[in-house]
C-alpha cells in the first residue's frame, strides 16, 4: 500500500497535533501513531506549562531561570524566542478549548502555580492533569478537521529518504539526502506500508522506557530518535536523560508521577523517620532543579539503604490539596495512601531526554524535508537539564515556526512530486517462534541502563554498559534481519540504539553538568566542555 500527502506526521501528542492543525490550513495531512491516539506522553503530563503571564513575573526572570537550569548548554536565542512565545501559545489553546484552572478569586485570571527552578508562580494548569486536558482539546479539533487522517496503530519502520532510491537504482532529481515519508507497519495486519509526503515531521515524545524506572508510558521507546540516526539525521546531548525526582513507589504502580507542583505547594522529601534533608544538599531545599533533588535523593537511599523517601504534603489543607490535585488525591487512595494524612513513598525514575535530534530554530533538521518537534527534538532550550514545565510549551512554539517553514518548503516543491517509494522488501524473512529472545533482550537492556547508566554514573560502568550493548546490538541485528518485523521487535531495536546514543555520549563529555554526573569527573569543565555532544 501507497499513501501520499503534503504532511507526514509521525506522533499523536501536543507536538504533532498542533503542528497538524495548522497545517490543515494548507494542504492535507496523514498522522500515524503506534497505539491509540491518546496514547502519547503528552496525555501524561501532569504539571503544566510555564509562561509569564503574572505583572509580578518578567520574560528576563523566565529566561535567567532557564539558564540556571541548563548548567550552561542553553542557547540563549532559543530559550527567548520560546519563553517570548510562550503567552500567545497558552491564548491559542485556550482558542482551540483548553480549560485551564481559574484563579479561585479571580475568575478571569489563570491559576498560576510554581515548580522546582522558577522564581516566580508561572506555571498553567488544570488542576493536574493538564496534559490530558490539551491532548483532548487539540484531538477534538484535529478529528473535526476534513483535512488530517489519523492512522491508530501504525509504526514507523525507518524513513524513506534519497539515498533508499538510489540504493535500489530508482532516479531522484535531489542531490542531497532528503525525506520523503516513512515505511510504517500496520501493527494489525503485519502490512508494511510506504507514507509518502513533502513534508516528514517526527513528533514522536521520549524514550524513558530505555530505562526499568520511569514515569513514562509504554508507548516510550525513542522511536524518532532512531529512525532519525539511522536515516542520517545528527544527534545531540544524549547523554542528559532528566530523572525526576518523585515517582511513586508502589508495587502496584510502575510509573505514577507526582507532580513537582506538590513541592510547589509546600511538599516536603523526608526520609522513613520523617528528617528532612533537602536543606543538606542546596539552599533551594524542596524548590531546587529536577537534576540535584534527583542526585540527592539518590544519595540519601545509598547512604541509608532504604528502597524509598518520602513526600509530605499533609501539613496543608485537606481540601485544598483534594481540589489541587484531585488525580494524585485519588490514585494514591486507590493504593491505600492517604496524601491528606501521610506522606508519599517516592523514588526518581528516568523522565525526561533533554537529548534527541538537531534541529534549527525552525525545527529543521540536518535532512530536507525532515522537521522533528518535541521531546525527540534537540532544539537547544533545555541544555544539560530541563526546567520544570518548559517542555509543552517549546512544542508548541516549534511547532509554530516549523509550520511557517514547512510552508515554504512545500511552495518551493510546486508540483514536484516523489517517485514511487522502493516496495518494503522483506528478502527471506520468516516468522519467529522465539520471541523470548525480543523480551528477553528488551529487559537486559534497560537494566543495563538503570545499573550502570541511571543517575550517577562511572567510567567503569560506561565502559561495560558499551561492551554489552554492542553484544545486545549484533544479536537484534541478526534476528532483524531473519524474522518477520513486528511492533515489538522494531520497539527493542529502537531502545538498543538509543541506550547506545546515551551510553556513547555519556562516555564522550569528560565532566559533570546538569543531569549527566560522573564520580570519575565531578566537576563542571568550562574551558573544555561548554558545548554540545553531537553525534
Amino acid at each position: 500500500m501507497e499513501s501520499r500527502s503534503d504532511y507526514l506526521i509521525i506522533g499523536s501528542g501536543i507536538a504533532g497535533l498542533s503542528f497538524a492543525l495548522k497545517a490543515a490550513s494548507v494542504g492535507t495531512v496523514t498522522i500515524v501513531t503506534k497505539k491509540e491516539k491518546m496514547d502519547t506522553s503528552t496525555n501524561f503530563a501532569q504539571g503544566g506549562m510555564a509562561s509569564v503571564l503574572d505583572p509580578m513575573d518578567s520574560f528576563e526572570l523566565h529566561i535567567e531561570d532557564t539558564l540556571e537550569s541548563g548548567a550552561g548548554l542553553c542557547k540563549e536565542d532559543i530559550v527567548r524566542l520560546v519563553v517570548t512565545n510562550a503567552p500567545a501559545m497558552i491564548h491559542e489553546l485556550i482558542s482551540l478549548g483548553v480549560n485551564f484552572s481559574r484563579n479561585s478569586t479571580q475568575a478571569d485570571r489563570l491559576d498560576l502555580t510554581r515548580e522546582g527552578g522558577h522564581s516566580r508562580r508561572r506555571i498553567v494548569h488544570t488542576e493536574d492533569l493538564t496534559g490530558q486536558e490539551v491532548e483532548r482539546a487539540l484531538l477534538h479539533n484535529v478529528e473535526l478537521n476534513k483535512n488530517i487522517e489519523i492512522y491508530e496503530n501504525h509504526m514507523a519502520i525507518d524513513l524513506i529518504t534519497t539515498s533508499k532510491f538510489t540504493k535500489r537504482g530508482i532516479s531522484s532529481n535531489e542531490t542531497e539526502e532528503t525525506c520523503w515519508g516513512a515505511y510504517v507497519l500496520d501493527i494489525a495486519t503485519g502490512e508494511a506500508k510506504s507514507f509518502l509526503a513533502g513534508v516528514t515531521v517526527l513528533a514522536t515524545g521520549g524514550a524513558g522506557k530505555v530505562y526499568l524506572y520511569t514515569t513514562n508510558p509504554d508507548i516510550a521507546t525513542g522511536d524518532g530518535v532512531a529512525i532519525g540516526y539511522r536515516a542520517g539525521a545528527k544527534i545531540a546531548n544524549m547523554e542528559f536523560v532528566q530523572f525526576h525526582p518523585t515517582c511513586l513507589y508502589h508495587p502496584l504502580e510502575k510509573n505514577f508521577l507526582i507532580s513537582e507542583s506538590l513541592r510547589g505547594e509546600g511538599a516536603r522529601l523526608i526520609d522513613k523517620r520523617a528528617n528532612h534533608f533537602m536543606e543538606h544538599y542546596h539552599s533551594l531545599q524542596d524548590l531546587a532543579t529536577r537534576d540535584i533533588v534527583a542526585r540527592s535523593i539518590d544519595a540519601e537511599l545509598k547512604k541509608s539503604g532504604d528502597e524509598c523517601v518520602y513526600l509530605d504534603i499533609s501539613h496543608r489543607d485537606a481540601d485544598f490539596i483534594r481540589t489541587r490535585f484531585p488525580h494524585i488525591y485519588k490514585r494514591c487512595l486507590e493504593l491505600n495512601i492517604d496524601i491528606t494524612k501521610e506522606p508519599i513513598p517516592v523514588v526518581p525514575a528516568a523522565h525526561y531526554m533533554c537529548g534527541g535530534i538537531v534541529t534549527d530554530t525552525r525545527g529543521k533538521t540536518n535532512i530536507h524535508n525532515l522537521y522533528a518537534l518535541g521531546e525527540v527534538a534537540c532544539t537547544g532550550l533545555h541544555g544539560a537539564n530541563r526546567l520544570a514545565s518548559n517542555s509543552l510549551i517549546e512544542a508548541l512554539v516549534f511547532a509554530h515556526f516549523a509550520f511557517e517553514d514547512s510552508v515554504t518548503v512545500l511552495t518551493e516543491k510546486g508540483d514536484q512530486r516523489c517517485p514511487p517509494a522502493p516496495l518494503w522488501d522483506s528478502g527471506s524473512a520468516t516468522d519467529s517462534d522465539e520471541s523470548v529472545v525480543v523480551s528477553h533482550n528488551w529487559d537486559e537492556v534497560r537494566r543495563l541502563m538503570w545499573n550502570y547508566v541511571g543517575i550517577v554514573r562511572t567510567n567503569k560502568r560506561l565502559t561495560r554498559a558499551m561492551t554489552r550493548i554492542g553484544v545486545i546490538q549484533q544479536e537484534i541485528k541478526d534476528y532483524y534481519w531473519d524474522f518477520t518485523i513486528t511492533g515489538d521487535l522494531l520497539e527493542l531495536r529502537n531502545i538498543a540504539t538509543v541506550a547506545e546514543l546515551i551510553i556513547t555520549s555519556a562516555t564522550m563529555r569528560k565532566e559533570s553538568r546538569g543531569l549527566h554526573y560522573n564520580l570519575d569527573y565531578p566537576d563542571r569543565d568550562d574551558a573544555n566542555w561548554r558545548h554540545d555532544t553531537v553525534i
